[in-house]
């Protein structure tokens, strides 16, 4: 670290010669320039750098109560015959105590527990909370840019995600409970209020939670492409940026095409609640009554739902991967294995995403011809995976790794995405997927590919650019406590749900499949699961204290280039102000995974090309 530091402090010499400019100047420009307050400064800010840590903060907040909820369900199902009396101050009457004074999880607040889990950790963590976070953070310093195409949007992506979260919140104290038809808001349960407590006011605040996040997401997709088109600075062609770049501004895209698919989606669902249509609705009977609803399909709703659905889980694992490839590359020391094959591998990812939605709906009464494709294309989709698993791979090896919390939740990513990406070819596969279909098989597959993954890619970001969003550092040693308790906790949490999958125990339940004689051997697995998921939520307790009290009181950071990398964020100011560079924006001159190169431990975009020497990035 020492010698790095010493290479780091050499070029930023350099580089204050060469543009004029020191922290000194920038700190009484910026006064100068931006008389400011603390509500304009950090609450109603256009900085893309401010706004880049209220999704992080806000995000974490979400992902607290969302894993705070798993724990209670996971409580039910490892330990159905326990008191649960202890959370009545918490959960209030959804803890039903009886005349013994024993208290139980009322079955209808643990769907709403499951479907408020799975809505928050999809959409308000991995989605906002993930490419929220880091798009607006990484894009402008990444390109050479001063701020987004539009930091009045920019702030307004977050104001609308921000009150969607309020909504959403405020539904978890209705007197009717939350929403409790499932994070995928299947019809009919949804499209009848009179269908269950839980299908009525929460499931409204759900619709208006969802159509509210969808403008920030348009508004925020929307910003982050033209930006990346238009405000490049000189010489970074788009063959010279880094990953995370490429893999942000096809997420962003994704989003565009994908998500007003949904909001329609919900708002033909509004209208089959409210107004008496029947676009997913046709001879139902409620409480023996048949209702006048002739002419619809809740098959309709799953089409459009996966439409938004599948692109989805690349809207939360591209930004993850292009994160994982700039930390694995930084502290390898070595250039990117394959940068091109990565680059086409996500433009591949991008667009087969579109073409594999209905593999979520083997089960529905899809034609089996119909069903075919999907299976191939669903294989297909493997491939460009594949190819960015093996460049991972060739990245690492035979490099000089500098083990650090960011570089170990990366190596941590590549695993759990291997891991839980091979158990995706069963499900795939739509004879497989008949016997394993609402199994914990799924269950165990998508939280291992998407959940734990993504999570994994987030937290190799949080690590590697604190220094960047702060100026201060993290504690290491808290990090890879952090890291080696929830690799082996996550493991322990869901592998052991493939084989509970491969047995037939269907999830969701609410007793864990103990109901059934066939799945009482279950019983101790279950246990299991539900103490190392609580585990790993005290783990993640331990990263939220080392995340705000290094905020305040963490290692200072002396250095521009802590890491010795060689993108354009760290040529930066220490504490940058608004529009990050306080003189000229550094040209590009060449891509940004020279390491190792002609004797040079890293070689920064800024620093021109010596006679003769290629530019990779430009050698597509």
């Amino acid at each position: 670290m020492a010698h790095v530091n010493t290479v780091a402090e050499t070029l930023e010499d350099k580089l204050t010669q060469e543009l004029g400019y020191n922290d000194h100047f920038h700190e009484h420009h910026h006064g100068d320039k931006f008389q400011s307050n603390f509500l304009t400064t950090y609450i109603f800010s256009t900085d893309h750098k401010i706004i880049g840590r209220q999704f992080l903060i806000t995000g974490i907040f979400w992902a607290f109560i969302g894993a705070a909820m798993s724990i209670v369900f996971r409580l039910q199902l490892g330990f159905p015959e326990a008191d649960m009396a202890w959370l009545r101050p918490i959960l209030g009457k959804w803890i039903m105590v009886n005349e013994a004074g024993i208290g139980k999880l009322d079955p209808e607040f643990y769907y709403s527990l499951v479907t408020m889990h799975g809505t928050i950790l999809v959409f308000f963590v991995l989605t906002a909370g993930l490419s929220g976070t880091f798009a607006n953070l990484l894009i402008p310093l990444q390109i050479g840019a001063r701020d987004m195409a539009s930091p009045l949007l920019n702030a307004l992506s977050y104001w609308f995600f921000f009150l969607a979260g309020v909504v959403l919140f405020i539904s978890l104290f209705l007197s009717t409970g939350p929403f409790s038809g499932g994070w995928t808001a299947y019809p009919p349960l949804s499209a009848l209020p009179q269908a269950s407590d839980g299908s009525g006011a929460g499931m409204t605040m759900w619709i208006v939670a969802m159509a509210l996040f969808v403008v920030s997401s348009l508004l925020g997709g929307v910003n982050y492409i033209t930006t990346i088109l238009n405000l490049r600075t000189k010489g970074m062609s788009l063959w010279r940026m880094p990953l995370p770049m490429w893999a942000i501004f096809v997420t962003a895209i994704l989003g565009v095409l994908s998500f007003p698919v949904l909001l329609s989606g919900v708002l033909l669902l509004m209208f089959d609640r409210s107004m008496g249509t029947s676009f997913y609705l046709s001879e139902i009977v409620v409480g023996g009554e048949i209702l006048d609803r002739i002419g619809g399909s809740p098959i309709l709703f799953q089409h459009l739902f996966w439409f938004l659905g599948h692109p989805e889980v690349y809207i939360i694992i591209l930004p993850a991967m292009g994160i994982v490839s700039e930390v694995l590359s930084v502290h390898s020391r070595k250039p990117i294995f394959g940068y091109t094959a990565m680059v086409y591998s996500i433009l591949a990812i991008g667009f087969l995403a579109f073409i594999v939605w209905a593999h979520h709906m083997f089960m529905a009464g899809v034609n089996p011809f119909i069903s075919n494709f999907f299976v191939i294309f669903t294989l297909i989709i493997a491939v460009p995976s594949a190819v960015k698993v093996f460049n991972w791979i060739g990245t690492i090896y035979g490099s000089n790794f500098r083990f650090t919390s960011a570089s170990l939740f990366g190596v941590g990513f590549v695993s759990m995405f291997i891991s839980g990406g091979l158990t995706g070819i069963f499900l795939g596969n739509s004879a497989i997927d008949i016997a394993l279909h609402d199994t914990y098989f799924v269950v165990a597959h998508f939280h291992i590919v998407m959940g734990v993954a993504a999570f994994f890619g987030m937290f190799a970001g949080v690590y590697h650019w604190f220094p960047k969003m702060f100026s201060r550092y993290m504690n290491e040693t808290l990090g890879k406590i952090h890291f080696w308790g929830t690799l082996v906790g996550a493991y322990a949490i869901f592998w052991p749900m493939h084989y509970t999958g491969m047995a037939g125990v269907p999830r969701r339940y609410y007793d864990g499949g103990a109901s059934f004689d066939a799945f009482r051997h279950f019983e101790d697995l279950n246990r299991f699961i539900t103490v190392a998921a609580i585990f790993v939520f005290f783990l993640q307790a331990l990263f939220i204290v080392n995340f705000f009290y290094s905020i305040f009181s963490g290692k200072k950071l002396t250095v521009k280039n802590p890491w010795g990398a060689n993108s354009l964020e760290w040529t930066t100011p220490i504490k940058p102000g608004h529009g990050n560079w306080p003189g000229n924006i550094p040209t590009v001159q060449r891509w940004a995974y020279d390491y190792g190169k002609g004797g040079e431990e890293f070689i920064p975009q800024y620093v021109p090309l010596k006679e003769g020497e290629h530019d990779l990035g430009e050698g597509h």
